[in-house]
């Protein structure tokens, strides 16, 4: 569907005061901007949080203005950043020219050549990972499958990013303080205005989170810095950075950006197959495509690489997840100079919020944006559809290096799940996002996963 640009001519962007919208977000602030953002439908609007009053910008056209065309304009920086700058510092998640360095170092990592050899350990960890949930499908024990989401991923992450060079009693203690972590920036996150000096709930343990995630860092830089041997995985890129001839760069700068790649590498995987189980339990046309889609590819053996091409649908699917799930569903941004949105002046200094989970719903963009249609994503309805209708990955110098691990990644490990259980939701609750760094689900869905003992139409890998 295309877009129609808004015709609003007002110097003054739509306003929607603190005493109007407290009393919505009290109750559940995430449908309170969803309405905010139904109402504006695509205007550039001030949102009154008291402390501050960020502009929100969800028009395509906006957000490519933003994110691409003036982007050096509008960088990641100010109060909704401050959570992720104290543990990231300045990584391929900060400015500037470390980031710069940054992504020119990561780049190569993430090339089709790359990303087609790393594909064959993604599978094999996927697969093995899949081999531990065998004892709970025999004995019909429930699995909790944001719980097992984040195992699987964690253990596929690490690989991408550490190679060999990385044991599994420090793979074990990595999961947990990420999960701590990430509890943590959620407070965080909703309260920027609040000073680091104020207590919140989940300090302790976040530093604590802090503290074993450095050592185990820190202990690998130790160990492999000088002689990061082969590998074409992200620590060994950073590693040869760290030592090349003329280098300024120092430890802290591997620390940041292993902890800034792996904390979205993981958390974005993770919670998108979070959505996959309610979606498809409330969609069954959808999961019947999806199943015989992976019936007929990957047939009763293991996932592979090659299996890729021919998941077509399982693409859509994902994308579709993302769509209505984005997880980086607020981009803030801070203006660097006074600029225009058509017509509204942003000032120096002012806070902008861009909203994948709002652009993504709005109906003058979108056909029915609420439903849950992966067959949107087919590739004869995308081809009209404005470049920023759709942007999970950021867009312009600053998307997602990663982007293309994530799918490679997300349908492989549908497939590796589907072509070995039939996963059955054990309660009918329906499921909110939880609002904070990213969208979770509320609740986390518990599955009884039925083997596949008497597959039909299928075909050995």
């Amino acid at each position: 569907m295309s877009v129609t640009a808004t015709t609003t001519r007002s110097r003054k962007p739509k306003n929607f005061p603190l005493y109007r919208t407290l009393p919505g977000f009290l109750r559940d602030p995430l449908r309170e901007i969803e309405r905010i953002g139904r109402t504006a439908n695509g205007a550039v609007l001030r949102l009154d949080l008291g402390g501050s009053k960020p502009y929100v910008v969800t028009h395509p056209d906006d957000v490519q203005t933003v994110l691409k065309d003036e982007s050096d304009n509008y960088v990641r920086d100010g109060v909704f950043w401050r959570p992720l700058h104290g543990l990231m510092g300045d990584s391929i998640l900060g400015e500037g020219e470390l980031w710069a360095k940054s992504r020119r170092v990561l780049m190569p990592v993430f090339t089709a050549k790359n990303i087609s050899a790393l594909t064959g350990r993604l599978a094999d960890t996927i697969n093995e990972a899949m081999d531990e949930l065998v004892p709970a499908a025999r004995d019909g024990r429930p699995v909790a499958a944001g719980a097992e989401m984040a195992r699987i991923v964690n253990q596929t992450v690490i690989r991408v990013f550490f190679g060999e060079k990385i044991l599994p009693p420090q793979i074990e203690r990595l999961g947990p303080a990420f999960e701590a972590i990430a509890t943590h920036l959620a407070f965080r996150f909703l309260l920027p205005f609040v000073p680091d000096s104020v207590p919140m709930p989940g300090d302790r343990a976040y530093r604590e989170a802090v503290r074993v995630m450095d050592d185990v860092m820190y202990e690998l830089v130790d160990l492999y810095r000088d002689d990061p041997g082969e590998g074409h995985d992200i620590f060994t890129a950073l590693c040869r950075a760290r030592t090349a001839e003329g280098s300024d760069l120092g430890d802290r700068w591997i620390r940041d950006n292993l902890v800034a790649m792996f904390a979205t590498g993981t958390e974005t995987t993770a919670t998108a197959l979070s959505w996959l189980w309610p979606l498809i339990s409330d969609h069954p046309e959808v999961a019947a495509r999806l199943r015989d889609e992976i019936d007929r590819v990957v047939g009763d053996g293991r996932v592979a690489p090659h299996h890729l091409q021919d998941l077509v649908y399982t693409k859509q699917v994902v994308s579709e997840l993302l769509r209505l799930y984005p997880v980086g569903w607020l981009f803030p941004r801070m203006a660097v100079r006074t600029a225009s949105l058509r017509g509204v002046t942003v000032k120096a200094g002012q806070a902008l919020i861009l909203s994948p989970y709002l652009t993504h719903r709005l109906d003058s963009v979108w056909d029915r944006p609420a439903e849950f249609d992966p067959g949107r994503f087919a590739p004869e309805r995308t081809g009209h559809r404005h470049r920023y209708a759709y942007f999970p990955f950021g867009g312009g110098p600053h998307q997602c290096i990663g982007m293309n691990v994530f799918h490679v990644e997300a349908q492989l490990i549908i497939a590796a799940m589907l072509g070995r259980f039939r996963p059955e939701p054990l309660h009918d609750t329906p499921s909110r996002p939880r609002i904070g760094p990213t969208l979770r689900p509320e609740h986390d869905l518990e599955l009884r996963l039925v083997p596949n003992r008497t597959p039909t139409c299928r075909k050995r890998s």
